[in-house]
């Protein structure tokens, strides 16, 4: 019960924090109608969870409730996986299907390659 109660101080925090970053790459997008704040929001979580991650497996810093905090609580209130499958889906049934299609690549490509930057990035904290 405790773990799930960090889990939800957690998905708190991290729900705030998506919410102000959000609101700040609104601002600076001016006007352009491209889905930036998911694409920054999601490059972002998948960076530190990389980070996180390479550092917990490789110095064991992080476990039980710490890790269900970070990971499931902090980064999952975060990311924006489902916002991403609604804009895209917004992007197809408007027919911009060449902005969906560079969406989903940018998605993917940074998202995988954020995991991969933080993982390594991980090995430059002593």
């Amino acid at each position: 019960m405790e773990r799930a109660l960090w889990v939800g101080v957690g998905g708190f925090i991290g729900t705030v924090l998506r919410y102000g970053l959000g609101g700040l790459v609104g601002r600076w997008k001016a006007g352009w109608t491209f889905p930036l704040e998911t694409l920054v929001i999601n490059v972002c979580g998948c960076f530190v969870i990389g980070m996180l991650a390479a550092l917990s497996e490789s110095r064991g810093i992080l476990t039980g409730t710490t890790r269900a905090f970070l990971f499931i609580g902090v980064l999952g209130g975060f990311t924006t996986f489902s916002t991403f499958g609604y804009e895209t889906f917004q992007l197809m049934r408007d027919g911009q299907w060449g902005s969906a299609g560079f969406s989903v690549g940018l998605q993917l490509v940074l998202g995988v390659g954020g995991v991969a930057a933080g993982y390594m990035v991980s090995g430059l904290v002593r």
